[in-house]
């Protein structure tokens, strides 16, 4: 209803076509905000037309109390808050009949700090807790609330240049040596990643 005007119109045809066509749905979870009514969104409807504009709502990471949803990665708008993938996997299962899905993007970053060893940057003990944290949160989506997600893959293989921040943020599980070719470095992260999904069934 909001967006009504800005949405292509389906002939009869193209709208049984398309109803209940998807595969799966892919998710990008990260992070949790805290969400509140924004009041009057007038001028930036007119303005931006975007999705914020759209709900009517504005999000931050900090409730009411001045306090952080959870501790900060690497970048301004991530902050770990692992509950919050279960959250989002029950209000998909409840709000459209339990798809398929298919968690594409999940991971958190570290500073890009050129000055330290490799040796010591592919010590992320603070990733493999983010990961260990926020996979046994999707597992109790499946197995005890019985969310239908059948795919995950951490974000990303390998640091990259990420949209927003550049060289500046690394999410990779493999460390790039920007100053040395793109040698890659295995990150502890690997590691674990290896026994984890080894030993889990």
């Amino acid at each position: 209803e909001r967006v009504r005007d800005r949405l292509p119109t389906f002939s009869e045809d193209e709208k049984a076509l398309i109803k209940g066509s998807l595969d799966f749905v892919g998710i990008n979870h990260y992070t949790s905000n805290f969400v509140k009514d924004s009041g009057n969104t007038s001028l930036r409807k007119i303005l931006l037309k975007d999705a914020l504009s759209d709900s009517d709502a504005t999000t931050q990471p900090f409730g009411s109390n001045g306090k952080p949803i959870g501790s900060k990665a690497n970048s301004i708008w991530l902050y770990i808050y692992p509950q919050g993938m279960r959250a989002s996997m029950n209000y998909i299962k409840q709000k459209y009949g339990n798809p398929t899905i298919v968690i594409t993007e999940n991971g958190m970053d570290d500073a890009n700090v050129p000055l330290i060893p490799v040796s010591v940057a592919v010590k992320d003990k603070k990733r493999i807790q983010y990961h260990h944290d926020y996979l046994q949160n999707l597992a109790a989506a499946i197995n005890e609330d019985g969310c239908n997600v059948k795919g995950y893959f951490a974000w990303s293989l390998l640091d990259n240049w990420e949209w927003a921040a550049g060289y500046t943020a690394r999410f990779g599980l493999y460390f790039v040596d920007y100053k040395d070719n793109l040698k890659r470095y295995p990150k502890s992260s690997v590691f674990w990643f290896n026994t984890f999904l080894n030993s889990t069934s």
